[in-house]
């Protein structure tokens, strides 16, 4: 593919995907239509693309930023039900539908292994969105998320092994253990080594540029490093997004702001390419299972059966293996009463939407294996590409429908996540003042000792009645609210310099005005490390944070200009 004809598809791609969300229509389904029927249009090449195009340059950024803004310890909490489906889901999917193919197109097992592996992680991204929309509770979110994270090494071991099978002739049950116990290892450890790496240097940058293009490369070096001592590129992306997400609080916050919009827009411009390359690709898919010896019904009929087991396996495994997560694996921490329920467990089986790793591996299954074409490649692909838009077609549709009817949701999770949020205001504003009490003989240096202690005194007392109002958030009866509030904000205006009396004084309270922020994150961070907080009240609030760190730090360029 000419690099005009890939930007070109890359820009139509996004300029369809932002007509969706700005309509709410499915962005995935509405891009393949689109690009299949330009595709239709007399003079459009075939496009074809590099197998390792996609899977070395298209799925490690979308992994990492899917890591990156995972729970670290939500997925630890998780790791029995995410390791339930994330690995034997894939395993058992995998099998079944090989199984299935084999019976049907009478395959080699090796090559029918390559379909099952395909077809077998699904893509928790179309889930995900519809879900936060709908509110799910966080602990179904926590799963599909850590399952699409797992989910894609697994599937991709088999699909090396399986292909290796196929260019051998041969299937050995030992050397694929073998080689799916080394992918784990060596993939989990490489990408923690780099990650420990890059959290260093991050921590050490003043630069917010060079510290977000640093993140950019960051996944393109843990998976191909990984891959080279035939380690799991995917769980090398992952282990390494997981730990610097949960280590992103130390970072520069400017780093952090910086970040955020960067991997919202790849994420954009990388999955609406995958799926538009699908849409433009999938007439000369069919064209090659017409000119097959089977022809296209044959085709079509399989790659519907192939669905159909796909479908079905999920709930079936789903709901005979809940016991599963009553099983303690070393490093799950979940709560004994955490457990799915049974309507929490449906939404869970139907959101088995396959989506960018199977249409990646698909595309990237080679023409020729030794030489050789390998002569199930047009129906293996039809097959994947039936599977993913089918599933996004019956079940992506019809998710939020299924949420709707079985009234799931975080009603009951919001009011927690107040509570929590209320303690933490509560938290931050008693320890903001004993480091104001600790500061006042620096204060007074300055500005002479009964003007720092008056100093004192009001952003202490304007932090003590914040911290009244945060109170008054878990118990509204024990105050009036809106006069605690006002007073509150009184006492933090203080703290924009208008107490200062000369420009050495103005610059201690700036200086104290960082620090006053350090000392709220230090708090949100002790506490979400002791598991008092939750992740996502803790970067909601590091979010507030972040902004008024930059908002000071803007100002302060300003007086300095003028």
């Amino acid at each position: 593919m000419h690099h005009v004809e890939v930007f070109a598809l890359a820009a139509a791609a996004v300029l369809v995907a932002a007509v969706c969300r700005r309509r709410g229509w499915p962005a995935p389904l509405v891009v393949v239509a689109v690009a299949l029927l330009v595709s239709l249009v007399p003079g459009v090449p075939r496009y074809e693309v590099n197998p390792e195009l996609l899977l070395e340059f298209v799925l490690p950024p979308l992994l990492y930023s899917a890591a990156l803004s995972s729970s670290y310890r939500d997925f630890r909490a998780s790791l029995n039900s995410i390791t339930r489906l994330g690995v034997g889901l894939v395993i058992v999917t995998a099998l079944a539908v090989a199984a299935v193919f084999t019976v049907l197109d009478d395959v080699p097992f090796a090559a029918a292994l390559v379909l099952g592996a395909v077809v077998a992680p699904p893509d928790a991204v179309a889930a995900a969105a519809v879900g936060r929309r709908l509110g799910l509770p966080r602990r179904v979110m926590t799963l599909l998320s850590g399952e699409s994270l797992i989910n894609d090494a697994t599937s991709l071991t088999l699909y090396k092994v399986a292909l290796a099978g196929v260019a051998s002739g041969a299937w050995a049950l030992g050397a694929g253990l073998w080689t799916f116990t080394l992918a784990v290892v060596a993939g989990v450890g490489v990408g923690l080594v780099l990650g420990v790496v890059v959290h260093l240097v991050r921590t050490h940058l003043d630069d917010a540029v060079v510290a977000s293009a640093i993140g950019i490369l960051t996944p393109f070096a843990a998976y191909w490093s990984a891959e080279a001592v035939h380690g799991s590129g995917v769980l090398a992306v992952v282990a390494a997004g997981l730990y610097l997400g949960h280590t992103s609080p130390r970072a520069g916050f400017a780093t952090r702001l910086f970040e955020e919009p960067i991997w919202s827009t790849l994420d954009l411009v990388l999955e609406s390419f995958t799926f538009a390359l699908i849409g433009v690709q999938l007439p000369w898919v069919v064209r090659d299972v017409v000119d097959s010896d089977q022809g296209f019904g044959h085709g079509l009929t399989v790659s519907l059966v192939v669905l159909a087991v796909t479908m079905l396996v999920r709930p079936l495994y789903i709901f005979s293996t809940a016991w599963f997560d009553n099983v303690r694996l070393p490093g799950s921490h979940r709560p004994e009463d955490d457990a799915l329920t049974s309507r929490e467990s449906a939404v869970v089986s139907w959101a088995g939407m396959r989506g960018v790793v199977t249409l990646a591996a698909a595309a990237a299954i080679p023409a020729t294996m030794d030489g050789e074409p390998f002569a199930h490649r047009a129906t293996i692909q039809l097959a994947a590409y039936t599977v993913a838009l089918g599933t996004l077609l019956l079940q992506g549709t019809t998710l939020p429908w299924l949420i709707q009817r079985l009234r799931i949701g975080s009603a009951q999770e919001e009011v927690e996540d107040a509570k929590q949020e209320a303690a933490m205001r509560v938290a931050t504003a008693e320890a903001v003042q004993e480091y104001f009490e600790e500061q006042r003989p620096r204060l007074a240096s300055s500005m002479g000792d009964e003007r720092a202690a008056e100093v004192v005194e009001k952003l202490s007392k304007g932090w003590r009645a914040r911290a009244t109002a945060a109170a008054v958030m878990l118990d509204p009866a024990t105050a009036d609210e809106l006069g605690v509030q006002a007073e509150a904000a009184r006492g933090l205006g203080l703290l924009g310099g208008k107490a200062a009396t000369s420009a050495a004084a103005g610059r201690k309270l700036q200086s104290m005005r960082r620090r006053v922020i350090a000392v709220q994150r230090e708090v949100l961070m002790e506490h979400r490390d002791a598991g008092d907080l939750d992740e996502a009240v803790m970067r909601r609030m590091m979010r507030e944070l972040d902004l008024e760190e930059e908002s000071l730090a803007s100002s302060w360029v300003t007086r300095l200009r003028d």
